[in-house]
């Protein structure tokens, strides 16, 4: 199969010098950016899921690849099990000494960093900073005079904290705190639910640049101060005045070459997660003015359709991978296990050009999956797309099944199964399944001959509606006759689709040929 056949569903390029925002419609939720010399490198919020940290490369800030995970596996205690909502919050990336940095804050742990010398290489064992509940979204600044520091703010749910932020001095290898700090800004008046700090130094200013005002309905601030310990002034520089990007906010700012200024930043779209946007940034006062600005307020809006950064010539459109023919040796980087991944789940070697999915078992203490760790899923990559898979359910024993879903705090999956009932046992059927994190329900049934190919699809339309469908050769898809199923967000991501296989663990398994993802 020739991916490069299938037009992907979402282009930010239009072609002809200008973007349109999103700029990626896809779950990088909270995304820091940077330069380093004529290469960008963004990462963002990854939670639980694993591999984690996803690091993307850009040479225009327009069209986007990724090409790491800084981390592979998750070196904390319970990640053997799905962690919905927790792990890494809020990551910050930075280029010092010659590495690359992120930082990030663990709403259970504490601060974590790791670092690497080249992104698309190996990055260091996750290390602690600094131990505690409720220190989120960490950002680390280096001096000119040398000295370091990190800035973060408080997840009130842990800490009984919120609207605040903290300034500490660090250690310059970014291995340790060297003081308690001190608060630097109460946004409780003005600016409440603070948080996601970046920091920053230019013309003799220090700036910090911060979202407020929750998820949805936020802006983003600007604080500056000649001295880092303040007094700061503040500034709202983008909001969503009449245009329909609500939340507008917290990213990260990057100066080009040409002397140009953007803004990456999230917005939340429910079900799609938290898409990102490019905003162009105007220097008025020593004041980063972000989008469109509006006279009334000084305040910036969102740019819809807008001219790209100026990087001295033109690259070639790119988007984050998202189908899969399996020809590799390890699974492409746009796949996402619930928890740390065992070698037993899969094998790309056992059937030439092919992923098994081992049949492993489900968590004794659930019935549905929505706690089963071996779910391989991955984003929601537009507005409006089809995945499709081909599988061979040959390979399933009794009681097993496999299948392609679509997951948030509700799933539901067209599952092929092998029935284990006395009058048909050994035959295959579909069904489809609705569950949650206390079971699932079985919608409809269809028996099927016994058969070595099928064709499985889900249609997502643009109010995240999905429509399920069947195919024996590939071509023509029978509908499953069930009403839409209503694809929402999970915890504090936006909802996935992928593949899946459980069963008794006693070595049956689901064979895909490919995964695909069209308009």
């Amino acid at each position: 199969m020739n991916l490069g056949e299938y037009a992907e569903p979402w282009v930010s390029d239009q072609g002809d010098g200008t973007y349109i925002n999103p700029i990626l419609h896809a779950d990088y939720s909270d995304p820091d950016v940077i330069r380093v010399g004529d290469d960008f490198y963004m990462t963002a919020s990854s939670f639980g899921h694993i591999p984690g940290l996803p690091i993307l490369h850009s040479k225009d800030l327009v069209n986007w690849a990724i090409i790491n995970h800084a981390v592979l596996e998750m070196n904390l205690e319970g990640y053997d099990r799905p962690q919905h909502g927790n792990g890494i919050w809020a990551p910050s990336l930075r280029f010092h000494g010659g590495k690359f940095w992120v930082f990030y804050g663990d709403p259970d742990v504490g601060i974590m960093m790791t670092s690497a010398v080249d992104p698309a290489g190996e990055w260091t064992p996750l290390h602690l900073v600094q131990a505690g509940k409720g220190l989120i979204d960490a950002c680390p600044f280096w001096d000119e005079d040398g000295q370091a520091y990190l800035i973060h703010a408080y997840a009130k749910s842990r800490s009984g904290i919120k609207h605040k932020l903290r300034l500490c001095r660090m250690s310059a290898d970014g291995k340790g705190l060297l003081d308690e700090g001190r608060i630097i800004y109460d946004g409780t008046e003005n600016h409440p639910t603070l948080e996601g700090p970046k920091l920053y130094q230019r013309n003799g200013y220090y700036y910090i640049l911060a979202p407020a005002g929750g998820v949805a309905t936020g802006w983003q601030t600007v604080f500056r101060s000649r001295n880092i310990w303040g007094p700061y002034e503040d500034r709202i520089v983008l909001q969503q005045g009449q245009t329909s990007v609500n939340g507008p906010h917290q990213g990260g700012l990057v100066e080009l070459d040409s002397g140009e200024s953007w803004f990456i930043h999230f917005q939340d779209k429910g079900p799609y997660g938290r898409v990102v946007h490019l905003q162009p940034v105007s220097w008025v006062d020593d004041w980063p003015l972000m989008g469109e600005l509006q006279a009334s307020d000084g305040a910036g809006v969102p740019v819809i359709r807008y001219r790209k950064p100026e990087v001295g010539k033109a690259y070639a459109v790119s988007v984050p991978a998202t189908s899969d023919d399996f020809e590799s040796s390890t699974l492409g980087l746009q796949w996402q296990w619930q928890s740390n991944p065992k070698s037993s789940w899969y094998s790309l070697e056992a059937r030439e050009s092919y992923l098994r999915l081992n049949a492993e078992h489900k968590p004794v203490d659930n019935k549905g999956l929505y706690h089963s760790p071996q779910l391989l899923l991955q984003k929601f990559p537009a507005l409006s797309f089809t995945a499709a898979c081909k599988v061979d359910p040959s390979g399933l024993g009794i009681g097993e099944s496999g299948g392609l879903m679509i997951f948030g705090y509700r799933y539901c999956c067209l599952v092929v199964r092998r029935l284990e009932d006395q009058e048909l046992k050994g035959t295959l059927a579909l069904s489809l399944m609705q569950g949650d994190d206390t079971g699932e329900t079985e919608m409809w049934s269809y028996p099927l001959i016994d058969t070595d190919s099928l064709f499985l699809r889900v249609e997502v339309l643009e109010d995240a509606t999905c429509h399920f469908g069947y195919s024996l050769e590939g071509t023509d898809f029978t509908s499953v006759p069930v009403e839409s199923f209503q694809a929402i967000e999970g915890h504090w991501v936006g909802a996935k689709t992928g593949l899946f296989a459980v069963g008794s663990g006693n070595g049956g398994y689901l064979d895909i040929d490919w995964f695909r993802i069209t308009k």
